[in-house]
This record gives structure tokens, sequence and C-alpha cells, in this order.
């Protein structure tokens, strides 16, 4: 994308440049940083301050919104006070040079989360952002029956993949009892209270730990106002632990992982609903990952997508997999496995 003419363009305008603080003609050095399924970002560093600096360039929208670059910036400026996310410096989504919406935020430094060593870490990191007033003017969506929205999203998904013709016969039938059998979970009890930010994304390549210094969580692409078990649902569920890791976490280290972020989070926020709530947002999750993995599947083998990587691409693969899905199905949606624990 660098080396694109429209790229080139848009990095030397004047409203670009502006927003900055920069003069006319400035050249910056722009360094491929990484990049998502719906977002490519890139590092450079202001030449007047010297700060580190990362562009985001948005090519799409999980939650199918219009102004998806304007719905993260404006999560940052929410989440700004609890210390442990980038500092939004500015957004474009007037795709007027670059088809394309923008955001300009601070890079920060760390690695991605170990679950063998970090769990503490990411405990206080989620702590800090669960407990942080809402502001009365954020314009995050709010989660009113949130396992019933998480579900139907994935039926959405999941339709896409059974309507494929390239779709497993193997697979369809496993992801159709998936679908069967997290539909008799109570899903449409109403959100719980607290109403927090919720990220939604936790996998382990958002965190960014630094070990005896602050540690943060990036990628603020489908926040929502909602409780605290949905998001510690996804970050303990295995269909988000094996993402970038391969690791699945016991039991044990579940319970291990809740007592740290209770104490953490321990007078600053009601944490009585979320024994009783985590262990549905825990069931319905696993559907995600795997109906996720299903249409990403599909679109990834469709010709003209606009970002493709092959590392992703080989684990939406193993996610769908007959083996993967049974395991999945047996022991942590027909089997109660928190139980004990919560």
């Amino acid at each position: 994308m660098i080396q694109t003419e429209a790229f080139q363009t848009y990095v030397h305008s004047r409203d670009f440049l502006d927003q900055l603080g920069l003069p006319a003609a400035t050249e910056l050095h722009f360094v491929p940083l990484g990049q998502g399924e719906y977002n490519t970002n890139f590092s450079f560093t202001h030449p007047l301050t010297g700060q580190k600096l990362v562009l985001r360039v948005n090519t799409g929208s999980q939650m199918h919104l219009p102004n998806q670059i304007e719905y993260e910036f404006s999560a940052l400026r929410d989440l700004a006070p609890s210390g442990r996310t980038p500092k939004a410096l500015f957004c474009d989504d007037s795709r007027s040079i670059l088809p394309y919406g923008t955001l300009v935020m601070e890079w920060l430094s760390g690695r991605a989360l170990r679950y063998e060593s970090d769990l503490g870490a990411a405990a206080e990191i989620l702590a800090d952002i669960h407990s942080l007033p809402v502001p009365q003017t954020t314009a995050l969506i709010p989660a009113k029956y949130p396992a019933r929205e998480i579900y139907e999203e994935c039926l959405t998904m999941a339709q896409q993949y059974l309507d494929w013709d390239g779709a497993e016969k193997e697979s369809c039938h496993l992801l159709e009892e998936l679908i069967a059998e997290i539909g008799r979970l109570p899903l449409a009890e109403g959100a719980a209270a607290p109403r927090c930010i919720v990220n939604t994304e936790l996998n382990s390549g958002n965190f960014l730990i630094n070990e005896g210094a602050r540690s943060y969580l990036i990628d603020w692409e489908k926040p929502l106002l909602s409780e605290p078990a949905q998001d510690l649902g996804h970050f303990l569920v295995p269909t988000t632990t094996f993402w970038k890791t391969d690791v699945i976490l016991t039991a044990e280290e579940i319970g291990n992982f809740l007592r740290m972020y209770l104490r953490a989070v321990d007078g600053r926020m009601d944490t009585s609903t979320i024994a009783e709530r985590l262990p549905l947002f825990f069931t319905v999750t696993c559907l995600r990952g795997i109906s996720w993995c299903a249409m990403a599947l599909r679109e990834y083998l469709q010709p003209g997508r606009a970002i493709t990587n092959s590392d992703t691409l080989t684990k939406i693969r193993q996610y769908v997999e007959p083996d993967f899905m049974e395991n999945i199905l047996r022991n942590y949606v027909r089997r109660d496995f928190l139980k004990g624990v919560c």
C-alpha cells in the first residue's frame, strides 16, 4: 500500500500534514507495522517532536458501520483516562484521496501476551478498562441483550459458510450442531450491571506487555457498551487463546486469572454478576470463534480481497477442521467446563 499513488498523495496532502502540524512537502518514512483482516498499520516518526506514531488504514467494518474509523477514534477518546490504550490524535473518514478511513495514534511499545506468564498483567489491564466510568457523551453502541447479539452475529457468519459450495459437509454438520446446542442457552437475558466499555476482541496479539512497566490493550475495532463478563469470556475461551499461540487454558488457570482480576478491580466496580454470567459468555464465544473462521475461510478464498495473511489463513483452516470443532462441542459446549471455577 505504501507504494500506491493514492497513499503517497494522501500522506503528502495538506490536510494530513496540517493535522500533524507539519509544513507542506514534509517527507515522512512509513514502515509496515502489521495488519488485521480489515486494517493495515504503519509506524512513522513525527519529525519535529520525535514522537513515534501509527497510521491505521481501515479497509472494512466487521460491525458493518459506514463510519468505522470514526467509531474507533471515539472509543479511544473515551478510553484515554484508563492509561491502558493508545492516545488518538485524529481520524479522517473523508476518503477523498485514499479510498479508506484513516486514524493516527501514538505508538506503544510491548510484546504480545504470553498466557503462561502474563495473566496477571492482563487482569490488571482489563480491571482498569472495565472500571473506567463511561462518558455520557459516548458514541459506543450499547449491547442490550449481549449474549443473544453474539449468537445472532454467529448465525449470520455461519450461514455464509453453510451456503458456500466449497464448504466441507462434516464441518457444516458440526457447525449446525454447535448452533443448535448454544441456541438452548438463556440468550435473551438482558445485559447485567455494571455497564462498561468492552473490547470484544481480546486475543493475545492485542496486548502489549512490558515487564516492570505499564502494559496496554490495543486494537479497538469492535468495542461496545456491555458487561465485564463478555470480555472475560472472550479472553478465556479456547477459540481465543488458540488463535495466536496454540494455548488452551485449564480450568485451574482460568480460576487463577479470575481471582487476579477480582483483586485488581476490587472497590472500583460491582462484580457480583460475573460468576453467574461468565459461563454463558464463555460458551457462546466458542461459537463466535468458529463461525467467524468459517465465514473468513470463504472470504479468504474469494478473488479481490483487500487484505490477505497466510498465517491467518492457516489458523482459520484449523478452526474449521472437524477434529477442532468436535473438541469444542464435546468439551466446552456440552460439558460445563467452568463448573467449580466461577
